[in-house]
C-alpha cells in the first residue's frame, strides 16, 4: 500500500463552514488489494443503484476522522478511520450505498457545473479538479472541485437534511435489494448520534457533511421496520471486508498490535497482516519468510503476489520483486496499481531489456489509471531512458499537475510542448496541462 502524493484539497471536504477554519490536506491511500476488495462490497450496492461498478470506484482517503464522500459520479472517497472504525461489511455498504444515493438521485449534478468545465479544459480528470488546488487558493479548490458560488458554506458536499433524507431511503432501497441487513444502516448513524451537540471543531466531518436529526433517525427506523426481510448470505461481503479492513489495519495501526492480535492464526488474512506487520517492524528475514509462505499457499491470488513484490523491492531483493509483480500482472494483467509496481521494480534492474519493459508496463498503467503520481514519476524516468525527453517532460508535468504544483507543471509542460510534435496525442496533453495552470492563475 502506498500514500499517492497528490493532495486532495477540498475546503469542502475537510468542512471549513467557517471560512477562517484552515483547510487541511489528506493523501490517497492507494492499494489494489484494498481498492478490489472495496469494490467487491460495492458491486451490489451500485448495480442496485443503477450505477456502474466498472466506473464507479471507491478510493481510501488517508484521514483517521471519520467521512465518506462523493465529488462527481465517478468515484466515491472513505476516509481510512472510517473503514477501520465501522465493525460489519452491512455497515461498510450502507456508507455506500448513502454515497451512492447522492449519485443516483442527482444532488451532484445539480452543483457540478464548475467541475465540468475543470475538467473539460485541463482534460485530467477529477483528481486534477481536486488537487490543483493546492496551489494555495482555497476558495479556488472549492470552485473548482465542488462548483461553488463562491462560498464556503455552499461547496459541493455540504448536503441539505432533505438531501439526506432523500439518500437514506435510496441507499436503504439499495441495500435492500442487494440483500443486505438495512439494520446497518441504523447502526452506522447511532456511531455519530450525539455530535451534533458538539462544537464544530470536535465533530467528525461526517456529522457536519451529513446533518443528523431526531427526524431522520426516526424516519430510517421506520423505512427499515416496514422493509424487514431476509438478509443474503453475507459471507462473502464478511470476507473482502475483513481483507480491506485487516490490511489497512496492518499498515496503518502499530505492527506489534497487529501481531499480538494474529498470533496463533494461520488464515490468509491473519498471515498477509503477519507479514505487513514483520515488514514494518522491520523483521525483514520474518517478513520475507511469512509473504512467500502466502504467495506459495495461494498462487492464483494476484494480490498476494503484489504484496510479496512490494515487501521484496522495498527490501531490495529486485530480482524476486519483479518476478512477483510478474505474477501479479499474469494474474491480473489490467490491474493499473500492480502494473505500476511491476513497472518500479523493472528501472531497478536498469538493463536494456528491463527498462523497456519497465516502459511498456508504466504506459499501461498510465494509460488505465492517470491519476497515480508514482506511475508518472516512474513512467518519467523510464522515458528518459528511453532517449525521450519530450514525453520524459510530459510526465513530470503531469505529476506536478496531480501534486498541484501548477507553476512546475507549466514549465515541464511549455517543455514538452517543444520537443513533442505540434498535433501529437502528447503535444495535446502538453496543451491540456498548460490551460489548467493558465485557469488557475485566472482564478
Amino acid at each position: 500500500m502506498h500514500l499517492s502524493p497528490f493532495k486532495l484539497i477540498l475546503a469542502a471536504f475537510f468542512w471549513a463552514v467557517t471560512v477562517a477554519q484552515p483547510v487541511r490536506a489528506a493523501s490517497l491511500l492507494r492499494d489494489p488489494d484494498i481498492e478490489h476488495a472495496l469494490s467487491e462490497l460495492a458491486r451490489p450496492i451500485l448495480l442496485a443503484a443503477g450505477l456502474s461498478p466498472s466506473n464507479t470506484r471507491i478510493l481510501v482517503v488517508d484521514d483517521r476522522s471519520l467521512n465518506a464522500f462523493v465529488v462527481d459520479g465517478r468515484a466515491i472517497f472513505i476516509h481510512s478511520g472510517l473503514i477501520l472504525k465501522l465493525e460489519t461489511a452491512g455497515q461498510l455498504q450502507s456508507v455506500i450505498a448513502h454515497e451512492a444515493a447522492h449519485i443516483a438521485n442527482g444532488h451532484i449534478a445539480r452543483r457540478g457545473a464548475n467541475i465540468r468545465n475543470a475538467q473539460t479544459a485541463a482534460g485530467l480528470g477529477v483528481a486534477l479538479a481536486i488537487a490543483a488546488a493546492a496551489s494555495g487558493n482555497s476558495e479556488a479548490a472549492a470552485g473548482i472541485a465542488a462548483g461553488t458560488a463562491g462560498s464556503a458554506q455552499r461547496v459541493l458536499f455540504s448536503h441539505t437534511r432533505a438531501e439526506e433524507a432523500a439518500a437514506d431511503q435510496s441507499g436503504l432501497r439499495f441495500l435492500l435489494s442487494a440483500g443486505v441487513d438495512g439494520s446497518a444502516a441504523i447502526e452506522v448513524l447511532e456511531i455519530f448520534r450525539g455530535q451534533e451537540a458538539l462544537s464544530v471543531g470536535r465533530q467528525d466531518p461526517y456529522v457536519r457533511t451529513h446533518p443528523l436529526t431526531a427526524d431522520r433517525m426516526r424516519q430510517l427506523r421506520g423505512l427499515v421496520a416496514a422493509n424487514e426481510g431476509r438478509a443474503a448470505d453475507s459471507a462473502t461481503a464478511d470476507y473482502w471486508f475483513a481483507r480491506a479492513q485487516g490490511k489497512l489495519s496492518a499498515f496503518t495501526h502499530n505492527s506489534n498490535w497487529t501481531l499480538r492480535r494474529v498470533r496463533g492464526n494461520t488464515d490468509q488474512i491473519s498471515l498477509m497482516r503477519a507479514a505487513i506487520a514483520l515488514h514494518r517492524k522491520p523483521d525483514r528475514d520474518g517478513a520475507i519468510r511469512a509473504i512467500n509462505q502466502l504467495a506459495a499457499a495461494y498462487p492464483n491470488d494476484p494480490y498476494f503476489a503484489e504484496l510479496q513484490g512490494q515487501i521484496l523491492l522495498e527490501n531490495r531483493q529486485f530480482a524476486a520483486a519483479v518476478n512477483a509483480y510478474g505474477r501479479g500482472v499474469n494474474l491480473a494483467p489490467d490491474n493499473a496499481l500492480i502494473l505500476g509496481g511491476y513497472g518500479r521494480a523493472l528501472l531497478t534492474l536498469d538493463t536494456a531489456d528491463g527498462n523497456a519493459r519497465a516502459l511498456q508496463a508504466l504506459q499501461r498503467a498510465r494509460d488505465r489509471d492517470g491519476q497515480d503520481a508514482r506511475v508518472l514519476r516512474d513512467l518519467a524516468q523510464a522515458h528518459a531512458r528511453a532517449g525521450q525527453p519530450g514525453l520524459a517532460s510530459l510526465a513530470i508535468a503531469e505529476r506536478y499537475a496531480l501534486m498541484g504544483r501548477m507553476s512546475d507543471a507549466a514549465l515541464h509542460a511549455g517543455r514538452a510542448a517543444d520537443q513533442l510534435p505540434r498535433g501529437s496525442v502528447g503535444w495535446q496533453r502538453a496543451q491540456d496541462v498548460l490551460v489548467a495552470a493558465e485557469q488557475l492563475t485566472r482564478r
